[in-house]
C-alpha cells in the first residue's frame, strides 16, 4: 500500500438544502461508496459548519489523476453528483477546474 496522501477540501452548501444533503449522506448509494474504495480513497470523513463543508481523505493510489477520472466517468457517480452539485456553492476562489477547492496543509501530527 502507498503510504496516504492527504487532502483537505471545502465547499458551501445552500443553507435551505442542509438537511436534504445531511440525509443523503446518511445514506450513501452503495455504487457511489465503491467508487470511492475502488479508487483508492480511504478515511474519507465530510464535516458541517454552518454552511460549510469540509472534506478530509486519504489517497492511497498511484496515480490520483487517473483514479479521479475513473471516479468522474462512473455512471452511478455521475447521477450522485447531479443530485449534490444543485445542493452546492463552489467558492470562487477555487482553482480552474475544481468543484471542491483544494485546501493546502498547514499542520500535521500523527
Amino acid at each position: 500500500m502507498a503510504t496516504p496522501q492527504r487532502y483537505g477540501m471545502v465547499l458551501k452548501v445552500k443553507p435551505e438544502r442542509i438537511e436534504e444533503y445531511k440525509a443523503y449522506h446518511a445514506e450513501v448509494w452503495p455504487g457511489v461508496a465503491k467508487v470511492i474504495t475502488d479508487c483508492n480513497i480511504t478515511n474519507y470523513s465530510i464535516y458541517l459548519k454552518d454552511d460549510y463543508l469540509f472534506s478530509y481523505f486519504e489517497y492511497v493510489g498511484d496515480d490520483f489523476e487517473a483514479d479521479m477520472a475513473k471516479m468522474a466517468a462512473d455512471p452511478v457517480t455521475q447521477e450522485w453528483w447531479d443530485v449534490m452539485m444543485p445542493m452546492q456553492d463552489p467558492l470562487p476562489t477555487r482553482k480552474e477546474g475544481e468543484w471542491w477547492a483544494e485546501m493546502e496543509e498547514v499542520f500535521h501530527q500523527d
